[in-house]
């Protein structure tokens, strides 16, 4: 199982130390980094910026949200960063959700899984180049059909430096996490657990059975699940300092309706927590809120505790569909993590 590094959101700026971790990233032997957005900074310009510091490390959206550009708009943007980076680039793509979606790219949010599949299809007709690029779907047309009348097909001026550029595909329920296994090179989980890993499994199995023959193999398909990773003098302290994270996506990431994270952890049976985190941060009681994540979800979904814990716990992982496991942590703390992962003998032998 290979390693990576999530920078995480942004809050009111860049994360202290998230620029040095990328850059110390080749030396720690990371496989890749990847970056975020939702409605604050973008994933590309940060990935490209602090990326230009690395040589061999890949260089991962996680996620480029769909909403925010057109197709065409991510494709360029993808081609432009994997020339620049020599071929390191990893397109990772999400739907996101109703909530920034509609509120913050005042874009409707119908048919989500439909509209991946037609966005993926753009993507991949521009990164071929085999003719331009055309199609006449529900959510995407091109050329635009109506308007002047004077669109006409095009291809893109630039030849991509690899027509076969990975497009993995932000997923959590069964549904999106077979489609990524049909259409895309890989998938990216939140809030995956080990505990699910035949669910999982499944739902893969089901997309790979309708995988075009003109994709990457499916035994090459690639499983990389952001993990939240955090070390203390022993499990209980280590977690505290993961409940607040946990609390926002059960709480604030999402409408009360709506809310893909919340319902990967119920699939965990942690539907009565959840509730409780819910309508704790719904009254503006974020403290409490993370108090009430139980440590036995923060097991579910991160690795706490001591390195020789953490190092424990992760075995786990490594029997999983997980092919790369991607620390999001303190920035500052990402070297001491990744020597804690590394695999050793276990704890007391």
């Amino acid at each position: 199982m290979r390693l990576g590094f999530h920078t995480g959101y942004w809050s009111a700026g860049p994360p202290a130390g998230a620029a040095e971790a990328v850059a110390a990233a080749d030396d720690l032997g990371l496989d890749s980094v990847w970056t975020a957005e939702a409605y604050g900074s973008d994933a590309f310009t940060p990935l490209a910026w602090w990326g230009s510091r690395t040589t061999r490390t890949r260089l991962g959206t996680g996620i480029a949200q769909m909403a925010a550009r057109t197709p065409t708009a991510t494709a360029m943007a993808a081609l432009t960063l994997d020339h620049l980076s020599g071929g390191r680039a990893i397109l990772g793509l999400g739907a996101s959700g109703p909530q920034v979606v509609e509120g913050w790219y005042g874009q409707p949010y119908p048919r989500p899984l439909e509209r991946t599949r037609e966005y993926v299809d753009v993507v991949r007709q521009v990164l071929r180049r085999k003719a331009p690029v055309t199609l006449d779907g529900r959510h995407y047309q091109l050329p635009y059909p109506g308007g002047t009348g004077q669109g006409k097909p095009l291809r893109a001026t630039v030849h991509p430096l690899r027509a076969d550029l990975p497009v993995h595909l932000a997923a959590q329920g069964p549904k999106n996490t077979a489609l990524a296994a049909e259409i895309a090179d890989g998938w990216l989980p939140a809030f995956f657990s080990p505990a699910l890993d035949e669910s999982y499994r499944a739902a893969l199995a089901e997309g790979f059975a309708r995988r075009s023959a003109d994709l990457s193999p499916a035994d090459s398909f690639e499983v990389s699940a952001t993990v939240p990773v955090a070390l203390g003098r022993d499990v209980e302290a280590a977690a505290s300092a993961v409940r607040p994270h946990v609390a926002l996506y059960v709480g604030g990431m999402g409408s009360a309706t709506t809310n893909f994270h919340r319902e990967a952890l119920e699939r965990l049976g942690h539907e009565a927590a959840c509730a409780e985190v819910a309508r704790r941060w719904a009254a503006g009681d974020r403290a409490g809120a993370a108090a009430a994540v139980p440590t036995e979800l923060v097991l579910d979904v991160a690795l706490v505790g001591t390195p020789a814990q953490v190092r424990d716990q992760a075995r786990a992982w490594r029997r999983s569909v997980v092919t790369t496991l991607i620390v999001q942590t303190d920035p500052r703390a990402l070297p001491a993590v990744v020597d804690a992962l590394r695999e050793g003998p276990p704890s007391g032998a």
